[in-house]
């Protein structure tokens, strides 16, 4: 046979034939895997059948969590979407993050971690129920009447304001306990002015200004107050922190304004009236 004739390439038409049905193999090969992991994907076995809890469950039942979360869940235990799975159980009451797995083969792991409650807070719309405050300073809603811990205190502010408003709480405490005086409330209003409530009855302006400065005028008047009232012998009624060369109190019965230069050292300057 003539070695040239065999060397002759086959004719496209022909190439174009064979490529055509490989390709078509191919894909209906692949189809028929697709459809047979499909169908063993939708098999009972593979059907969500237990949910281990673990962390943090102090605030919630089984019962409760069931309630919550079961119902938003969707798929087995290839299909299930564990993002929705997560904040399924992220709105449960009581929990602040929540992580979820697969378990082998029809199982879920979720592991939770509750809120825990530093404040109540109280927005400054009328009407507006309280809700509570992390520590964290982030505001969650749950039941105000779970929480065990006696006298939270009061915090308040426009939206998204909870973070700085617990952080200057939290600074200005060891403040006023020098005074023997324990911050009942702290309110940030929309103009952004800071007020404080004490747990004697007393109001405090703070004035405006970022926490800092708002810090360092309670210094400044908690190292100077007792002086004033060990020598009029009248308790706290109001103060206002606003004024730039001092600040002025009204004790039971005098009204005092306290300058910022001190007559001696170490002595405030009083003007009675």
């Amino acid at each position: 046979m003539n070695a040239a004739v065999l060397a002759n390439p086959l004719p496209a038409d022909v190439r174009l034939t064979r490529a055509l049905a490989s390709t078509l193999f191919v894909v209906v090969g692949l189809g028929v895997v697709a459809a047979g992991l499909l169908a063993l994907a939708r098999l009972p076995v593979f059907t969500i059948r237990s949910i281990q809890i673990e962390g943090e469950v102090s605030r919630n039942t089984a019962a409760t969590i069931r309630t919550h979360a079961l119902p938003a869940l969707r798929g087995n235990f290839f299909t299930l979407d564990l993002r929705r799975g997560r904040e399924a159980f992220q709105r449960v009451p009581w929990v602040r993050r929540a992580v979820v797995r697969r378990v082998w083969p029809n199982g879920l792991k979720v592991s939770l971690e509750e809120h825990h409650p530093a404040a109540l807070w109280r927005g400054l719309r009328d009407g507006e129920e309280d809700r509570l405050v992390n520590r964290e300073g982030e505001v969650f809603e749950a039941n105000v009447g779970d929480v065990e811990e006696d006298r939270l205190p009061q915090l308040a502010g426009p939206d998204g304001s909870s973070s700085k408003v617990l952080a200057l709480y939290q600074r200005l405490v060891p403040v006023f306990d020098r005074l023997d005086m324990g911050l009942e409330r702290l309110s940030l209003t929309d103009r952004g002015s800071w007020q404080a409530d004490l747990d004697t009855g007393a109001k405090v302006e703070l004035g405006r200004g970022e926490p800092q400065e708002v810090l360092a005028r309670a210094e400044r008047f908690a190292r100077t107050l007792p002086q004033v009232t060990a020598r009029f012998q009248r308790p706290l009624a109001t103060a206002d922190l606003r004024h730039a060369d001092g600040y002025a109190v009204k004790l039971k019965g005098i009204t005092t304004t306290m300058e910022a230069t001190p007559a001696k050292p170490g002595a405030p300057k009083t003007r009675t009236r």
